[in-house]
């Protein structure tokens, strides 16, 4: 049995769903303000209504929308899929010219195990903590670092094979391909899109063609963006916003195409029949994906205190410490004037309820 035909599907109303062959792995919501418009809610319930045993969300250099997104397939009997995407500064961008923005290239990685989950908390984070330029960038090794339970899709015509190949330079596409199939053995995908979009067509029998040398899988993916096809104009519009033009500029540059919604796995067939594997593929990633989030209990650092002391006591005596040494507030020189004659106990009201606030915050009330 092909992977393909291996993800059943439940029985809705009383009649069996043919079975799917294919899963979203690239979703963008309206946490990636960039370029996103789906609400996460709808992403689920329009999934359950497609009859997708799984979805993914891969929010641009974010994982803002993880609890909800993952809460939300939850209600919907969907497999949520924990993702992000990602960029890289590439090797050119390490003396990039005056005034230009150094270049970099797109992938997206999804978590396949707790510890894939972990470390696209640690590559979000250090995606957000960059400055200027470098914001939202994270470097190639960074990735390498922090790639343990990941697997990796290429960023299609926009990742840096992609680039090569389109540059008509295959060695050097080569070469990028094996450097990530080397740190992610049996990890790696060369991903594949069609979407109506300049140069796909022009990419994609290249990168097949690349993945056969070196016997790498591909996988379909169709970048969505906005939930169904009338979405286009909207998202346009929320395009424009951020780009600070308007939707009949000339000069706008036109990154998206109305083919980016969340297609049924019937129409990714269609437009993939030639490469059926690559639609397989997409399942077989589905199943491999699982990172399960405990949401029914905290997960709170394991701060360090001092010998003997637990937790809590610790907590109220540094916050009653630090609220004692706190300067008493200034008087106006009216307030001086005119003293309060409510007398001590008025300066004892607010102490009372702040340790009443400390109590209940340490768990000691």
């Amino acid at each position: 049995m092909s992977a393909a035909t291996a993800a059943a599907q439940p029985e809705r109303d009383g009649a069996s769903q043919p079975q799917v062959p294919f899963v979203h792995l690239r979703v963008h919501s309206e946490y990636s303000i960039a370029d996103g418009l789906i609400s996460i809610k709808q992403l689920a319930k329009r999934a359950k209504e497609l009859s997708m045993p799984a979805v993914a969300l891969t929010d641009r250099s974010n994982l803002h929308g993880l609890i909800k997104f993952y809460q939300a397939c939850l209600d919907c009997g969907i497999k949520p899929i924990l993702g992000i995407d990602l960029h890289y500064p590439t090797a050119a961008a390490d003396a990039p010219a005056p005034g230009q923005t150094p270049p970099k290239a797109q992938l997206t990685a999804l978590a396949c195990s707790p510890a894939g989950r972990r470390n696209l908390m640690q590559l979000a984070t250090l995606a957000l903590s960059g400055r200027g330029d470098r914001r939202g960038l994270v470097s190639a090794e960074r990735i390498f670092e922090h790639g343990e339970g990941l697997i990796l899709l290429s960023g299609a015509r926009d990742g840096e094979i992609g680039r090569a190949l389109l540059g008509a330079d295959p060695n050097a596409a080569s070469l990028v391909a094996r450097r990530w199939a080397k740190r992610f053995p049996g990890r790696f995908y060369l991903e594949l899109q069609r979407t109506g979009r300049p140069d796909e067509e022009r990419y994609l029998p290249a990168a097949v063609e690349l993945a056969a040398q070196l016997q790498l899988p591909v996988v379909a993916t169709n970048e969505v963006c906005f939930l169904q096809a009338e979405d286009f104009e909207a998202h346009e519009t929320r395009v424009c916003i951020q780009q600070k033009r308007t939707l009949n500029d000339p000069r706008r540059e036109r990154r998206y195409s109305a083919g980016q919604f969340l297609k049924s796995a019937q129409e990714m067939a269609e437009l993939f029949a030639d490469v059926p594997e690559a639609l397989a593929n997409s399942v077989e990633i589905a199943k491999r994906c699982t990172a399960p989030l405990e949401l029914d209990r905290a997960s709170l650092p394991d701060y360090p205190v001092p010998s003997g002391a637990r937790l809590q006591d610790y907590l109220e005596q540094a916050a009653r410490g630090k609220c004692l040494q706190r300067p008493a507030p200034r008087r106006s020189a009216l307030s001086s004037a005119r003293p309060d004659r409510r007398g001590p106990a008025c300066l004892q009201r607010p102490m009372q309820a702040q340790s009443a606030r400390f109590a209940y915050a340490a768990g000691t009330a």
